[in-house]
């Protein structure tokens, strides 16, 4: 007669599940605060042998998943880690946004793009156009200058003021946009806007740009009126992922002859649908 009491679940006590341990050890609060862990430490805290833990590290180490500090000899998680999560997370935000920039595309009518930081620019990652046959262009695989757009100054609102100073003094006075010619906006026509408008509460120096993100914070949403194109109005939220940092932000672009007075209220509408998309993100 067959044996029918429940086996417990096998589990790999070797190889990959070995290497995963050692990971999380190393991704540990403990190994966060000292900037890594010695071989001693991580054997303690998994309960192995030191010279198999040794013996492991360093082939995570010419893997490229964890590596050694010359002078303290600890082992902290490399860099190849951090690219994977960064490839696992984007290609997440991008699968998550393409349903909600459909979803604003129909419902406003108008061009919706997701865009991330690029250094002291803002790329735009996808769009969805808008149906008009005048309608703001597409900017995929364009970078723009983050703090003379709505979308930079969203994807910049969780910055403290240290970080936002030092990022604003290196990147001021880049250029406002890059790769046009490529993308083929040469045929757009709305006429790139190279000097910051002067109006009062335009962004124009770090001081306006500050006052800026504090409204941003407060409403969840940028606006901007012909700022970077001519004819052009914006609204821009930010997104947020499941560890709370903003990793992206949903614009909407429209010819100011058709938006007119209903910047605000768009405004209001793109929070709340980015609202929902940083929760499907997982954000707190």
């Amino acid at each position: 007669m067959p044996d029918t009491t429940p086996k417990p679940a096998r589990r790999n006590a070797s190889g990959l599940a070995r290497d995963v341990e050692l990971l999380d050890v190393l991704g540990s609060p403990e190994s966060l605060r000292a900037d890594g862990l010695g071989v001693v430490r991580v054997a303690e805290l998994t309960g192995r042998d030191k010279a198999v833990v040794s013996r492991s590290l360093a082939t995570l180490a010419e893997a490229g998943f964890v590596e050694r500090d010359p002078a303290t000899q600890a082992y902290r998680l490399g860099a190849r880690i951090y690219a994977l999560a960064a490839h696992t997370r984007e290609a997440r935000l991008t699968s998550a946004a393409s349903p909600t920039l459909r979803r604003i595309a129909r419902e406003t009518r108008e061009t919706a793009s997701l865009n991330v930081l690029r250094g002291g620019h803002v790329l735009t990652v996808m769009s969805e156009l808008s149906p008009h046959e005048f309608r703001a262009t597409g900017w995929e695989g364009v970078t723009t200058s983050a703090w003379r757009t709505p979308s930079g100054r969203a994807l910049l609102s969780d910055w403290d003021e240290i970080s936002l100073r030092a990022w604003f003094e290196e990147h001021a006075a880049e250029s406002p946009v890059i790769g046009r010619a490529h993308a083929g906006l040469l045929s757009s026509p709305f006429a790139v806007i190279d000097e910051p408008p002067t109006g009062p509460d335009q962004v124009r120096d770090y001081e306006s740009l500050v006052a800026e993100i504090t409204r941003i914070r407060e409403r969840r949403y940028a606006l901007s009126v012909e700022e970077l194109e001519r004819g052009i109005v914006a609204a821009s939220t930010p997104i947020s992922d499941f560890s709370g940092a903003v990793v992206a932000a949903i614009n909407v672009s429209a010819p100011i002859s058709r938006l007119g007075s209903d910047a605000t209220r768009l405004g209001v509408y793109i929070a709340r649908v980015g609202a929902e998309l940083s929760a499907a993100l997982g954000a707190p």
